[in-house]
């Protein structure tokens, strides 16, 4: 995706989704520190991986914008 040609509506979307994204990562990070059952930590590890992930992606596209 070239970010030089985002509109201001495109990252204010994109600012949006980062900050859902990030309470999510909050979200899941907190519970997995009180789960008890092995199977529901695993899937909370996962989910705080995956989501780290998207959370670095979109920030690349905000902090990188102009940049190509």
């Amino acid at each position: 995706m070239n970010t030089k040609y985002m509109g201001l509506h495109e990252t204010h979307e994109i600012h949006e989704l980062l900050m859902f994204k990030n309470l999510c990562l909050t979200k899941a990070t907190a519970m997995g520190a009180l789960v008890q059952d092995q199977q529901l930590k695993d899937m909370l590890n996962s989910d705080v991986t995956a989501t780290t992930q998207q959370v670095q992606r979109l920030q690349e596209f905000i902090t990188n914008r102009g940049v190509q």
